[in-house]
């Protein structure tokens, strides 16, 4: 494989400026963080780090994120005592475009580490149920103890290949929504890991696409009735994203939904490699990096008929 370069020309005709893009993605990424409501305010954060002497940058868009400018954000008084959150910028907005309301039952289906779970528990006010579920053993205990430090008194943590998770061990047979923040090649972020591609191939986003149908498939069919389903990922390949959605459409009880975003963003394809798309994908987003200087995202909001 050659370098990024090579890759990425693939998505010069749904750019803009492919040459910026390019630019961007050569950049390192600013570290952000994100405030835990659940324990705090944005105001006692702010002040916490400004006696540590350490410079915050209120994202615009969101008050509750922050640049912060130390390279160990850990190893400081308000990560440990869950005041804030390691979590990138466009990371942040799947739970916000879900947008769960108190007492609600969520289904995540790939949870760890656990930022979006518990983002989802704050805008909650960690009241409701939130079913944190994740197929890698090996992750669990960063998710446990990602919850635990934040406070998150909601979460039910699974262990599930979420392809056949099951509901026999819960009290309800339907979910009022689910987060598919699903397994992908990860081509978005190149900024913050620029090893990221290293073993990309068609073979492998293919591979990957199987995965995701399956995920999103078992989510829509355990959501209830007019209740929402998001998919994200962080890569911009249309096989992992609008490929997977305009599939789902063709098979499941679904239609998609328009939403806004308080960022800049391109909205989904609705051709790739010849291929004839749904119409109703130009409602799906996509962030490139260079449009608000942050990683790549795409994301869609499905609602359940």
């Amino acid at each position: 494989m050659s370098d990024f370069t090579s890759i990425f020309s693939r998505y010069e005709p749904l750019l803009e400026d492919y040459s910026q893009f390019l630019d961007a993605c050569n950049t390192p990424l600013p570290y952000v963080v994100r405030i835990n409501t659940i324990k705090t305010t944005i105001q006692k954060s702010i002040d916490a780090f400004s006696d540590l002497s350490i410079d915050v940058i209120p994202c615009e868009w969101n008050p509750l994120l922050f640049q912060i400018d130390t390279t160990s954000p850990g190893n400081t008084l308000p990560y440990l005592l869950g005041w804030i959150h390691g979590q990138e910028e466009v990371s942040s907005l799947p739970p916000l475009v879900l947008n769960p309301s108190p007492g609600d039952i969520v289904w995540d289906t790939c949870a760890s580490p656990g930022s979006k779970t518990s983002q989802l528990a704050a805008l909650m006010d960690d009241r409701g149920l939130i079913v944190a579920n994740d197929s890698n053993l090996r992750r669990m205990p960063a998710l446990r103890s990602n919850l635990e430090r934040l406070g998150v008194t909601i979460a039910a943590v699974t262990h599930s290949d979420a392809r056949h998770f099951s509901l026999k061990p819960f009290d309800f047979t339907t979910f009022d929504s689910a987060l598919v923040d699903a397994p992908c090649s990860g081509e978005g972020t190149i900024r913050k890991n620029p090893s990221a591609l290293r073993k990309w191939s068609l073979e492998k986003l293919f591979s990957l696409q199987k995965l995701q149908l399956s995920i999103l498939r078992r989510a829509i069919n355990v959501v209830k009735s007019g209740g929402t389903v998001v998919y994200s990922t962080c890569t911009f390949s249309p096989e992992e994203n609008e490929l997977v959605i305009d599939k789902i459409l063709s098979e499941e009880n679904c239609t998609l939904v328009p939403f806004d975003l308080p960022i800049s963003s391109s909205p989904g394809t609705t051709e790739w490699d010849g291929i004839q798309l749904d119409s109703s994908l130009h409602l799906c987003k996509r962030i490139w990096p260079n449009q608000n200087n942050t990683g790549g995202f795409f994301i869609a909001k499905l609602e359940v008929k």
